[in-house]
């Protein structure tokens, strides 16, 4: 990874940060984008300890001209771009006749209109090796969709965005796949020492058994699909979640 330069977006905690510390340990030159620059920048100084190189953005991933702004802050201070990881989503959670309609469009705004809009901004940039990793849900793989449609349905958005990118863009050298993680991230932590029995429910669902770390489980996985060890995987969704979702 070295001589490379990511942008990760929602890199200020959770997934996102366990990816930008993964990338940033395999060498590369870590972009950080997401609205709190508090947690941007203690996820920048656990980057600097090791040794590595960052930049923190802070924006809102709805707000297209605050991406493009980002892109090019990037590009001037790194000289180019060879990995974009989509990561920043906001959830909309609720039954289809409770869920807050402002709550789906910021949900399409913040998932996959924010992942289209940084694709094809990053696209010059990526032409020849550059590499797309977009997060989606197992959620939209749920036997029972009570209460996640809306969720689902902005994350499946964003699988069929890359899938059409890995089909336009492998051409030009640029891979694009997607990864369905579960991760202990601050919600889901909560979520589990609010709801312990609920928890171990889930947690049973899982063949693994247990919940996967944001670094070790889902960044150390992603910094290796962003190398040429991976360089002939394309198109294609991943599931890390310890075997739980059947993408069948």
């Amino acid at each position: 990874m070295k001589n490379k330069t990511a942008i990760v977006s929602g890199a200020g905690q959770g997934v996102g940060r366990g990816i930008a510390l993964s990338l940033a340990a395999s060498g590369a030159s870590v972009v950080l984008l997401g609205r709190s620059l508090e947690k941007l920048n203690a996820t920048l100084a656990v980057i600097s300890e090791m040794g590595g190189s960052g930049l923190v953005i802070s924006l809102d991933v709805k707000n297209s001209e605050e991406l493009a702004q980002a892109v090019s802050t990037a590009v001037a201070e790194y000289g180019g771009i060879n990995i974009l990881v989509n990561n920043a989503q906001e959830v909309p959670l609720g039954s289809l006749l409770d869920v807050d309609e402002s709550k789906i469009e910021a949900g399409w705004q913040s998932g996959p209109m924010a992942t289209l809009r940084l694709m094809k901004l990053c696209y010059p940039h990526l032409r020849g090796d550059g590499v797309i990793i977009n997060l989606a849900s197992s959620a939209a793989k749920r036997w029972d969709m009570s209460g996640y449609g809306a969720y689902a349905a902005v994350k499946e958005a964003t699988r069929s965005l890359s899938r059409a990118a890995a089909c336009e863009w492998g051409a030009e050298g640029i891979r694009c796949n997607v990864i369905m993680p579960h991760a202990m991230s601050p919600g889901l932590a909560c979520w589990t020492e609010s709801r312990p029995e609920e928890a171990a429910e889930f947690i049973a669902t899982i063949p693994l058994r247990r919940i996967g770390e944001c670094k070790e489980d889902i960044g150390d996985f992603v910094a290796m699909l962003c190398s040429d060890a991976c360089r002939y995987v394309n198109g294609q969704t991943i599931g890390l979640d310890g075997g739980q979702a059947f993408l069948g």
